[in-house]
């Protein structure tokens, strides 16, 4: 969040802080969504890289659109197991995800 942004929130009264703050996520709580999150990131990537729709996706993995698109926003739903198994399905190996979860990532999910 921008400086200037959060000083009017906290002039008007408001407390700015973290997800992991207003959760009480420790450090490993923490560590479990960003995982979530980088592998329902690299599910999007490698069916965009292969050119699929999400139901086309869905077909493959046996399940829907819908699930697929639930998959890829890391919905709380979708295990992570759920998550691994569709990216082998799709084709990646596990040194693809070991490539995608060791690269920086920009987001700050707590």
């Amino acid at each position: 969040m921008k400086r200037e942004k959060k000083q009017r929130l906290e002039a008007a009264g408001w407390k700015v802080g973290s997800v992991r703050e207003f959760l009480g996520l420790t450090d490993a709580e923490v560590a479990v969504v960003e995982l979530k999150l980088e592998l329902a990131k690299a599910l999007r990537a490698l069916r965009t890289q292969r050119k699929m729709t999400q139901g086309q996706a869905g077909q493959l993995l046996g399940s829907s659109q819908s699930r697929v698109a639930k998959m890829e926003a890391g919905d709380p739903s979708v295990s992570i197991d759920l998550l691994v198994r569709a990216l082998f399905t799709m084709g990646a190996s596990r040194q693809d995800l070991a490539r995608h979860l060791a690269a920086p990532t920009r987001r700050h999910a707590a």
